[in-house]
C-alpha cells in the first residue's frame, strides 16, 4: 500500500493560506465553500480542526491543491500552538485581554452561573467589522456552552 506524502496541518494551512490569497478569495469565501463558519473554517485551514474528506476536497478543488495538502486537511490535529506564536502582535493583544480581563469574567461567570466554566470545545465564535467614528471596531462574540463542576461517583 502506498502512502501520501505526510505534509504536517500547519504547512498545510501556509500553502493554503498562500494559494487562497493568490486566487483572490476572502476567508469568508472559503468558509462559503465548504459551509462552515468563518472564524471555524480559518482556524481549520490553518490545522486546528478535521474537515470532512468532502469539505477538503471541495476546498482542494477550488484551489488546486496537491492531494497530500488535502488529506491533511482531513487529520486529527494537535491543538498546540507554535512556541513563538505568542508574540505575534495580534496574538499577543489576546493574551493581554485575557490577563487583563480575564478574573473580571471568570468572577461574573461564577456569579451569574455559578461554579463552572465556558466552554471552548463546545462554542462558536464569530468576528464582525463595525464603523466608528474613531475609527473601525473589531467585534469577537464568544458564544460557550456553560458547564457545571460536578463530582461524579466512579462505578467501581
Amino acid at each position: 500500500m502506498a502512502f501520501p506524502q505526510i505534509i504536517s496541518k500547519q504547512t498545510a494551512g501556509a500553502l493554503i493560506d498562500e494559494a487562497r490569497r493568490t486566487s483572490g478569495l476572502s476567508w469568508d469565501a472559503v468558509s462559503e465553500l465548504i459551509g462552515r463558519p468563518p472564524v471555524w473554517t480559518a482556524a481549520a485551514v490553518l490545522g486546528m480542526h478535521a474537515l470532512s474528506e468532502v469539505e477538503a476536497a471541495r476546498l482542494g478543488d477550488a484551489l488546486g491543491l496537491d492531494e497530500e495538502i488535502v488529506h491533511a486537511l482531513t487529520r486529527q490535529p494537535n491543538r498546540a500552538a507554535e512556541a513563538d506564536l505568542s508574540s505575534d502582535p495580534t496574538i499577543y493583544r489576546f493574551h493581554e485581554l485575557v490577563q487583563v480581563y480575564g478574573p473580571a469574567l471568570k468572577a461574573l461567570i461564577h456569579d451569574r452561573f455559578g461554579d463552572g466554566i465556558m466552554s471552548a470545545i463546545n462554542c462558536s465564535i464569530s468576528l464582525d467589522r463595525v464603523t466608528h467614528p474613531d475609527g473601525d471596531r473589531v467585534v469577537i462574540t464568544i458564544d460557550g456552552k456553560f458547564l457545571p463542576y460536578a463530582w461524579v461517583e466512579s462505578g467501581n
